[in-house]
């Protein structure tokens, strides 16, 4: 087992591999900008290196910068957390070139499934159910509007290399897919360095249906249940729960058991989530996260298993002490985003925290790298905390979450819990009928 490892991340995902690692006698080195010298994963860090100045492009992306902390502490392994660097090919192949090991998949599995075409064909040599659409890059309107007429209106014209709902249009007609193509290859051009984009079937209401798998190096793979992340704003995940109300028993251990056939093919290794939309009982796959998920804690709620700590296991060349017989799902499990975000108009909200109170009592849990005078900087992404409740049934979940929004108190900035708190009462969501445009209209309708 590693004796030191580098978190080459920040906030709250940081905090968490600090925690896991200390659990396992393991001593971390944290790695922090200017602006979060006062973070509290580098706080409770047994040692931290400042990397660069508040902008992520010179710290948090800077290879060289942390490359350099981990040999100037001795750390062993780097872990990537989430976003950043996480899912970055290069990266990971730069870390292993330094005789570090990656807390990860190989380089090759995060190139094919970061690239959207190519995870695609990947998936469907795999046995992975797809949406209808190309197999590679569009070339030009003309067969564009071949296939689109084909597949049939409405269509998604969705960026090659893209994520986060950038690059990504919808056309409801012949004369809709012309500027869709245009404005997706320009925001894909933007945003990722690749204006190539391709195609594929609209679905009207489906669900965003997730199946998180782990993998060691000795052949043992085990799905550990699906994820229900259709409650989405701007194509961002704002709440998510486990299981899936839509989804019943027969189909979920049918899933698990395609998803971890197809990761026993591909070799894969870590922990991994393969994600797709599901609409009136069919699953489509829409694309593989290698990494380790912002919505981890609500399996890990259900399951019993810690998975960062297998993570860092497996990554260490250690067997998964456990088999797919052995995974128990029990009760349920919800996560809240907390954003430092206007809950009405969605304006980030940095600051100073003047006052902070988490909730706490049974079945519930807060993620967060946040205290009492801490100040939120303005250079990151809002999210501020992940506030995660278990019940022993779905009924029992949402009460314990509306009492815990209830007793979560951020002063000082805004943040979402006004929203989380709306739609914890909200009849729909009680109800568990709602798919990936249920949150938008909410939004929209304030009601």
């Amino acid at each position: 087992m590693f004796e030191k490892v580098l978190i080459a991340n920040r906030g709250e995902i940081a905090l968490r591999v600090h925690r896991a690692c200390q659990e396992m006698g393991i001593r971390t080195v944290a790695v922090h900008s200017t602006a979060d010298a006062d973070a509290m994963h580098v706080r409770l860090a047994d040692e931290s290196v400042c990397i660069g100045p508040a902008p992520a492009r010179n710290s948090y992306l800077n290879i060289p910068a942390i490359i350099a902390a981990a040999e100037i502490t001795g750390a062993e392994a780097v872990h990537p957390g989430y976003g950043f660097l996480s899912e970055n090919a290069q990266f990971a192949e730069i870390v292993e070139a330094h005789g570090l090991t990656f807390i990860g998949p190989t380089p090759d599995h995060i190139r094919l499934m970061g690239d959207k075409i190519e995870a695609k064909r990947a998936a469907r040599e795999l046995g992975l159910p797809l949406v209808p659409g190309t197999d590679g890059p569009v070339t030009d309107e003309a067969e564009a509007m071949k296939i689109a007429r084909e597949i049939g209106f409405p269509v998604l014209v969705k960026a090659a290399a893209g994520g986060g709902g950038r690059g990504m249009k919808v056309a409801e007609s012949a004369e809709g897919l012309r500027e869709a193509l245009q404005t997706a290859r320009a925001e894909a051009k933007a945003a990722f360095g690749s204006d190539a984009v391709y195609l594929e079937k609209y679905l009207a209401n489906p669900r965003h249906i997730e199946i998180q798998i782990l993998c060691d190096t000795f052949g043992t793979v085990v799905h550990l249940g699906e994820r229900d992340c259709s409650l989405q704003r701007r194509h961002q995940k704002v709440l998510e729960e486990a299981p899936s109300p839509a989804i019943d028993a027969a189909d979920r251990a049918r899933m698990g058991e395609i998803v971890a056939n197809a990761m026993r093919k591909l070799g894969y290794r870590g922990v991994g989530t393969v994600e797709f939309l599901y609409e009136n009982g069919e699953f489509y796959f829409i694309e593989m996260n290698t990494r380790l998920q912002v919505e981890h804690p609500i399996t890990e709620a259900i399951t019993g298993i810690d998975l960062v700590r297998e993570q860092i296991r497996v990554a260490a060349g250690q067997p998964l002490g456990f088999t797919q017989d052995d995974v128990r799902v029990q009760g349920h499990a919800i996560e809240c985003r907390i954003n430092a975000e206007n809950s009405e108009t969605f304006a980030p909200s940095p600051g100073l925290v003047d006052t902070y109170h988490a909730p706490g009592g049974l079945g519930v849990r807060v993620d967060s790298g946040l205290y009492q005078g801490y100040r939120i900087p303005p250079y990151y992404d809002s999210l501020i905390a992940k506030l995660v409740v278990h019940g022993r049934n779905r009924n029992e979940c949402i009460m314990r979450l509306r009492r815990a929004l209830e007793e979560y108190v951020v002063g000082g900035i805004d943040t979402t819990l006004p929203l989380h708190q709306r739609i914890a009462r909200h009849p729909d969501f009680v109800d568990g009928v709602y798919d990936i445009r249920w949150l938008e209209a909410l939004v929209a309708n304030r009601g």
